[in-house]
């Protein structure tokens, strides 16, 4: 009979060996993973640091007028300086730059995925298990592997940013494509327009704005795991968040919490607009 007081099954040691394992035989193919993404992150980052503060509250204030009206726009410059008279200003560059790498390596990887899931019922049948287990996992789960296998620091951050916020794109341009509808795409081709053609000329302009909604709620995502990357030594807004969970300090804690929720709206609204604006 069993006892299901006992351990019968020693999973976790198990997975423990496996990362183990990977982490002695094949720390030089993780090391060129992390690679472009520390590239892509330093460039960011120093690009956003350099620049004079005033001057991408100027450009984020114009892209927020052009693609969504002055409301947005003055909303958008209000809260930028209200950050920066924070004191956060260098940790919302940091958080930045975090956020955009993410969703950089999350479009180059996701858009491609989600229109070969949506053009191929059996590629997709076989990357939605893996879509609901990348989304269903808690995400300081994430954490344990990224840090033995990339090290801590922002990168492990975006990393673990990376794969926490990549389901939502590949769902949503898969969606986008499968709504096409099926007419349009047989009149493309009883015109004699090729697969690629079609793909270009019809699929990918009728969803577009459904992969701009994927693309905003991979952003969003990526802000949320702003906090939990902290925990393995990543910077930005998520650091005094932490800082003050852990000395209790509610003040410092709320001022990084208030930052994150601006800069989530502020960027929800823009991305909203864009693919609004894409739509017309």
């Amino acid at each position: 009979m069993l006892n299901f007081e006992d351990k019968v099954i020693p999973l976790d040691i198990w997975i423990s060996q496996f990362i183990d394992w990977l982490v002695e035989g094949y720390r030089w193919f993780f090391q060129i993973i992390k690679w472009p993404v520390e590239i892509t992150l330093t460039g960011l980052e120093n690009g956003l640091h350099w620049v004079h503060p005033f001057l991408i509250i100027i450009l984020v204030a114009i892209i927020a007028w052009r693609v969504s009206g002055l409301k947005l726009a003055i909303f958008s410059a209000i809260t930028l300086v209200l950050i920066g008279l924070l004191g956060l200003w260098p940790d919302t560059m940091t958080t930045l730059a975090m956020v955009f790498s993410s969703v950089i390596f999350c479009t180059l990887v996701g858009i491609p995925l989600g229109i070969l899931a949506g053009r191929s019922d059996r590629f997709e049948s076989i990357l939605r298990p893996c879509l609901d287990a990348m989304q269903t996992t808690p995400a300081f789960v994430y954490l344990v592997p990224i840090v033995m296998l990339f090290s801590v620091g922002n990168v492990a951050g975006v990393l673990a940013t990376i794969i926490f916020s990549l389901p939502p794109i590949i769902r949503l341009t898969s969606l986008g494509i499968r709504q096409v509808h099926p007419e349009l795409v047989e009149a493309a081709l009883a015109f004699g327009a090729t697969n690629w053609q079609v793909l270009r000329k019809v699929q990918i302009p009728l969803a577009l704005q459904t992969i701009m909604a994927g693309l905003n709620q991979t952003i969003m995502m990526a802000l949320s795991m702003v906090v939990i990357a902290a925990l393995i030594g990543a910077g930005g807004l998520g650091a005094p968040v932490v800082l003050g969970l852990n000395t209790l300090d509610i003040g410092l804690a709320t001022i990084g919490g208030l930052s994150i929720v601006l800069m989530a709206i502020i960027l929800d609204r823009i991305t909203q607009s864009m693919g609004k604006s894409k739509k017309e």
